[in-house]
């Protein structure tokens, strides 16, 4: 049966959320191996002059342990 564990990572995107998640999750995928899903914590936008600048998602991202 394996294990999973859970870490949390902020990711930012001028484009979407959705982008966000996937700048999020390819980023940890250069360091943590066995992703099996994340889920999105909190999602915050930056807002300047009349318009949304930055899109910010916070992710709880699983992994399963080696071993």
């Amino acid at each position: 049966m394996p294990v999973a564990k859970i870490t949390e990572i902020s990711a930012t995107s001028k484009k979407s959320f959705d982008d966000a998640v996937l700048v999020g999750l390819r980023r940890a995928e250069k360091t943590l191996s066995g992703i099996s899903g994340a889920w999105v914590k909190s999602m915050k936008v930056d807002y300047a002059k009349g318009k949304v600048t930055d899109y910010r998602v916070l992710l709880k991202v699983s992994f399963i342990l080696k071993g």
